[in-house]
């Protein structure tokens, strides 16, 4: 059996099978990233739940794997060179397990460079602008009289919805036939815009049609509507 001992993040959440890959998360939009992954791509993984909202990713335990003090990480207990492999931000992840399990990352050099760009796009503007507008339209910078912070974040989360609606035009999803860690990367994102932070209004984002449809697709996929919920949240 793998000794998973030496990372003390197991101390906090014990491994009730450690030879599989370990998931900390919360389904927010970066946590869903690696569960609907792990769904997808079918690898056996155990789920601990931690609890953003008490503070759980700030616990010493947890800093031991991500410094950073965000959800999701992972530990791997199969690593590239067979030793145990923690692993935090997102987007690495995604890279991870595709190159792990040869799944939802083309082979082909042009193509996968053409994927990673996609999913660094994802990293670098969507996630942080979509998550501005829900910072100030929702929660507690709605309540800051000087509208023009939000309304500088809803412009560019515009100008970034009209970057995918024209990379979605004519194909069904953003590397065209193929299905990939790009989607997977940005489905939780978009979802959350125009749901939880209930911003789909002030993105006109039903003037997006070809995103409302890949979004629609997306979500019909029995391994992404598995993912949205992993960890349950109570």
């Amino acid at each position: 059996m793998t000794d998973l001992s030496a990372f003390p993040i197991t101390r906090r959440w014990p491994a009730q099978h450690p030879d599989r890959l370990q998931l900390y998360s919360l389904p927010t939009p970066n946590g869903v990233k690696v569960s609907i992954m792990l769904e997808e791509i079918g690898l056996p993984y155990e789920v601990h739940r931690v609890d953003i909202t008490a503070n759980e990713s700030k616990l010493p335990e947890f800093l031991s794997l991500n410094p950073n003090g965000k959800i999701p990480a992972i530990l791997d207990p199969n690593g590239p060179d067979g030793k145990p492999l923690g692993l935090f931000e997102s987007g690495a992840i995604l890279m991870y397990l595709a190159e792990k399990t040869g799944q939802l990352l083309p082979a082909d050099p042009t193509r996968r460079w053409e994927t990673i760009q996609w999913v660094f796009f994802q990293m670098a503007a969507i996630g942080p602008m979509f998550g501005q507008v829900g910072y100030f339209n929702k929660f507690d910078g709605r309540n800051i009289e000087d509208k023009r912070p939000l309304e500088r974040y809803v412009a560019e989360s515009k100008r970034l919805l009209g970057v995918l609606e024209s990379q979605l035009k004519g194909r069904p999803w953003i590397m065209g036939d193929d299905y990939s860690i790009a989607d997977i990367s940005m489905l939780g994102w978009v979802r959350n815009l125009i749901g939880f932070y209930e911003a789909g209004d002030l993105v006109n984002f039903s003037t997006f049609t070809n995103v409302g449809a890949w979004l629609e697709r997306g979500l019909a996929r029995p391994a992404v509507q598995r993912g949205l919920d992993i960890p349950p949240r109570s």
